[in-house]
């Protein structure tokens, strides 16, 4: 079946290699070994991905990453946050990158990169609760990460917003757009230049309200890719790529809004 996600499409090719025996019959790994005048044993089915498999994985790096997170928070001293903050925000990124640009369906690297988060999560949020001092910052940005998620859900079910091709070059370029604004800008903060892009101001918020809007749309992007993942049966493991590209964009919509949060605390 054809598929108008490039990834998808890759995976979809990688998983019919590999499924695919010496005599290119999907299921057949291998062929059967020289018997002795009894029947080989059937080689095992690869199981195809499912909705639920997708949404167990899912469920369980967010409980992977709330762990980590309140780990963080309670255990790395005030002291210590900030090479601490510094040091899991580059490993969770380079991690992030690998998996995404290789296509690994690896449980262990997913996991790893849930973990890693999970004490940047905690940290950054510590800061905004703690020791910035914005009051119950952190439930109101949980909340409206869930809020914004379960609505995108619903509006995809109801196919009114649905992964177009042309929607899926949109994105695709929108957020390739906006990481490499968000790159360029921590670069030139690093040598002493201030853009303001990421400052309380109307450049600021205006920049955040982007984000919001683009790491909501990338839902639509997740849930297509589910979907198509169910469709084109792909194997089981490769749940584990689906949920974390759902668990990336929870991460940094709840970011974004807590950024927003405190940018509008700030003026109160």
């Amino acid at each position: 079946m054809k598929t108008s996600n490039p990834v998808l499409a890759g995976l979809g090719r990688e998983a019919e290699r590999s499924a695919t025996g010496q005599y290119g019959q999907p299921g057949y790994a291998q062929p059967y070994p020289a018997g002795t005048g009894a029947y080989p044993a059937a080689p095992p089915a690869v199981r195809p991905m499912s909705i639920d498999d997708v949404v167990v994985k899912t469920v369980a790096l967010l409980a992977l990453v709330g762990v980590s997170a309140a780990v963080a928070w309670n255990v790395v001293p005030d002291s210590l946050l900030g090479p601490v903050w510094i040091t899991s925000a580059v490993v969770g990124l380079v991690l992030g990158l690998v998996i995404s640009f290789m296509r690994m369906a690896n449980p262990a690297l997913i996991v790893t990169y849930a973990v890693i988060e999970g004490v940047f999560v905690g940290l950054v949020s510590k800061f905004y609760e703690n020791i910035a001092g914005y009051s119950g910052i952190v439930l109101q940005a949980v909340v409206a990460t869930f809020g914004v998620f379960f609505l995108m859900a619903m509006l995809y079910k109801a196919k009114v917003i649905r992964a177009t091709p042309r929607f899926i070059k949109f994105m695709v370029a929108a957020l390739a757009g906006v990481f490499a604004v968000i790159m360029i800008n921590l670069l030139l903060s690093l040598f002493g230049f201030n853009t303001g892009l990421r400052d309380n101001g109307a450049l600021g918020i205006g920049f955040s309200l982007v984000c919001i809007v683009i790491a909501s749309l990338s839902f639509v992007l997740s849930f297509h890719e589910v979907e198509e993942g169910v469709r084109m049966g792909l194997p089981a493991r490769y749940s584990w790529v689906a949920a974390f590209g759902i668990l990336v964009s929870l991460i940094w919509l709840y970011l974004e809004v807590l950024r927003l949060l405190s940018f509008l605390q700030g003026d109160d």
